[in-house]
């Protein structure tokens, strides 16, 4: 019996390409350096799995940034913008869309459908002169050839290539991406017959869009597609691979009638009902690649179960024509286990990273080919049994609690409208007030810092006043810039004692958390790639959760007491904690989400009753959450938005509620975002080419204060006080003075002060120079 692994993780056990990456970002290595670093953890991932047992294993699934862009790069589909005349893409070009440079913006960034990963959107147009221009897919399959590992070569396949594009701009918005097809399908040709010419003999195509809600025009382009691919196909195995959700029965139907397709991949985790379409109709003579392991998450595979599953479809599909697989690439989960020195034996035993997850896929089909390992078995049902009888997993009063909440809709009593007035009334800010979204430069010296106290080489003492100093230092900052509302910076968030509740786009500090609530273990090395060389590490939620004791009270009364302008309590909302976080898989997941809206709820009411006026609670990753299908859409947003209210339900009309949410597609739930009743939204919106004011153009009314981002903080470019300017009067063009604010699109923890203080200083000009022109129009 074979076996299959969709993806792996890129970044390495100890990040090793992330800080490559990064050096060669800051100039202090080469390309050549660059390039090694690849090379060794592609090597380390094909042997291991080789070693493993794996018989299908993937090659071009590695990339520098995101595999879509690796896409656009293969294609050749360059923006004009980044001035690239031919020939093949090469590291400035490549970087320059992912990041941008000194003169042109990145291309934009957004989720990887309900993921926390991110990709480059592509931006195409009608115009486009798509080119072979990369030829990294089969640079890559030789290289594993090279090794001795036959491996299989992954594409993003045409189809989804095209409906996770977007038209460029200048181009109608009603432009048919997919009247592309025939311009990209000769660029595939040509992949497809270098790999034939390679020796590959099997191809895998990811064509996750499969799973979305796709009308039959968009259904009928897979067909045409693969049709159209056939002949070049020839003498190729074809896997389609789809993850994430169900398909429905048209799309299982397309799939499955595809022209020279020889195997199908599907996610049999998330999409449990799948399982029923294959047994009332497979198509004989083809492979079934079982997903019954989770690409998703951390928790040990229950191998009986699995393997029952397994078994039922071996019945159905034939047993050589079954392999068993991951539900999606492990990209999404840590890496290995073994690196993990903290965990405590029992919380250890109820996990399985992405290495452990290779075992556990290999040891499933040696079992269903009559070679089960009787001892593996045997332990996984043992650390089964004792995750479901683990007293530390329930909190009866926990559950009582959250079971209480759904007798009311938890809104505040004031409308939003009343609250602003009174909140203006006490905070006395001009129009377009300015702000930041948290986050401020992590320094060398700050993480130095935090080293010495962890190594015990400083006292708690010495790190809480070397903390406090860099609070002053941010806070002097802002009012030397004359920001309007402050934020402490989060340097606490170093701290491994003195914690802080906040994950919004620097969830790498998480761990410290879990320290402060009940319910909550944290990993040590269980990083994993959100975009670029950005690594989050997501806490593990693996019981009912509580909060014993404030969180973060101490640290924002400390920086209220440095400045006379109001400072922001930061805090995550319970929605982004729970969609970033690796959850758990024994209860519904909005019954956690519940649990932890109660924890920050104490939070919220502790800041208040402490003197802070103005509270964020990020929800970033609200939009990140919402289910594939749109028939599961209301229910999500239902229990999301009244998961968000029930933080903030108690509090005074004159304390003001902030939100932030980032780099998702946010115009299909705004209706939501305005259920949410916040008194104020700062939200990503220029690295999208402020398509999110598009909702406004189109009718939309929003009554609430908000602040749609007004620079791009994950690129180097530093933006002109023109530039934000200009984008501001875009945005009053749609929204009404009194409720405008301005801001960046996100934190500024990934940035250096050399680009932060500029860039402040040109939004901070920018905004005084709009209140003088509205002064003098009135």
């Amino acid at each position: 019996m074979a076996s299959h692994i969709v993806g792996y993780p890129r970044m390495g056990p100890k990040r090793e390409l992330k800080f490559a990456l990064e050096s060669f970002w800051d100039k202090k290595s080469s390309a050549e350096d660059l390039q090694k670093v690849a090379a060794d953890l592609r090597s380390s991932i094909w042997k291991q799995m080789a070693a493993a047992g794996i018989k299908y294993i993937p090659s071009n699934t590695f990339s520098y940034y995101d595999q879509v862009l690796d896409a656009t790069s293969m294609l050749g589909a360059v923006p004009p913008r980044y001035g690239w005349n031919g020939g093949e893409i090469g590291f400035d070009t490549y970087f320059s869309m992912a990041r941008g440079n000194a003169s042109v913006p990145a291309m934009e960034m957004t989720k990887w459908f309900d993921t926390n990963y991110h990709f480059i959107v592509p931006e195409l147009g009608p115009d486009v002169n798509f080119s072979y221009a990369s030829h990294k897919a089969v640079d890559e399959y030789e290289e594993a050839k090279a090794l001795g590992v036959d491996t299989i070569p992954v594409l993003i396949g045409p189809v989804s290539y095209l409906l996770l594009s977007k038209p460029a701009k200048g181009v109608e918005k009603t432009f048919s991406l997919l009247s592309l097809l025939p311009k990209i399908l000769p660029i595939y040709k040509e992949v497809i017959a270098e790999l034939k010419a390679a020796g590959a003999s099997w191809i895998q195509f990811d064509e996750p869009t499969l799973v979305l809600d796709l009308d039959s025009h968009q259904l009928q382009a897979f067909t045409a597609a693969y049709a159209e691919l056939e002949t070049t196909l020839s003498g190729l195995n074809v896997l389609i691979e789809t993850y994430f959700a169900d398909l429905t029965a048209e799309a299982y139907k397309t799939l499955t009638e595809l022209k020279g397709v020889t195997a199908y991949g599907l996610d049999l985790v998330r999409g449990t009902q799948t399982i029923e379409l294959i047994k009332s109709n497979f198509p004989k003579g083809k492979y079934l690649f079982a997903g019954v392991v989770d690409g998703r998450n951390i928790w040990a595979n229950d191998l009986a179960s699995s393997l029952s599953t397994l078994q039922a479809l071996e019945a159905v599909v034939g047993k050589d024509k079954l392999v068993v697989s991951t539900s999606c690439s492990l990209l999404h989960t840590a890496v290995d286990l073994v690196n993990e020195t903290k965990l405590d034996d029992e919380i250890k035993s109820w996990l399985a990273f992405a290495a452990q997850k290779v075992v556990e896929v290999n040891a499933l089909a040696k079992a269903l080919a009559g070679q089960k390992d009787e001892a593996f078995f045997t332990a996984n049902a043992s650390a089964q049994a004792s995750r479901k009888s683990s007293p530390r997993v329930t909190n009866e009063a926990v559950q009582k609690a959250a079971a209480a909440l759904k007798g009311s809709d938890h809104r505040r009593a004031t409308n939003v409208t009343a609250r602003l007035d009174a909140q203006q009334k006490k905070l006395n800010l001009p129009v377009l007030p300015t702000t930041t979204i948290g986050s401020f430069p992590q320094t060398l010296e700050l993480r130095r810092v935090r080293r010495e106290f962890k190594a015990n080489k400083i006292s708690e003492d010495d790190y809480v006043k070397a903390i406090k100093e860099e609070i002053k230092k941010v806070v002097d900052l802002q009012e030397e810039l004359d920001i309007d509302v402050l934020v402490h910076g989060e340097p606490e968030l170093l701290a491994s004692i003195l914690v802080i509740l906040k994950i919004v786009q620097r969830n790498d500090m998480v761990e410290y958390f879990g320290e402060q609530l009940s319910g909550f273990a944290f990993t040590v090395n269980g990083w994993v790639q959100s975009y670029g060389s950005r690594c989050v590490k997501p806490p593990i939620i693996y019981g009912d959760v509580s909060r014993p004791k404030p969180m973060t009270v101490f640290w924002s009364s400390t920086a209220q007491s440095m400045t006379k302008r109001p400072m922001k309590g930061m805090l995550t909302g319970p929605v982004t904690i729970l969609n970033w976080s690796f959850v758990r898989n024994d209860q519904p997941r909005f019954e956690t989400c519940y649990q932890i809206a109660l924890a920050i709820k104490d939070e919220v009411e502790d800041l208040e009753k402490a003197g802070i006026n103005v509270i964020q609670i990020d929800e970033a990753a609200l939009r990140e959450g919402l289910p594939l299908r749109k028939s599961e859409h209301a229910f999500y947003q239902k229990w999301a938005v009244h998961s968000f209210r029930i933080t903030n339900c108690g509090v005074q009309d004159t304390t003001q509620i902030h939100t932030h949410m980032c780099y998702s597609n946010f115009n299909d739930i705004i209706h939501s975002i305005i259920d949410m009743d916040a008194d104020v939204i700062t939200i990503e919106n220029s690295r999208s080419d402020e398509k999110l004011l598009s909702v406004f153009r189109e009718g939309v009314k929003y009554g609430a204060g908000i602040g749609p981002g007004v620079y791009d903080i994950h690129s180097p470019r530093i933006p002109s006080t023109e530039e934000i300017a200009d984008r501001i009067n875009k945005m009053l063009a749609v929204l009404e003075t009194n409720i405008l604010w301005v801001n960046p699109d996100c934190g500024l923890k990934t940035r250096k002060y050399a680009e932060v203080k500029p860039a402040l200083s040109n939004m901070v000009a920018a905004a005084k120079l709009l209140r003088t022109q509205l002064a003098s129009a009135k």
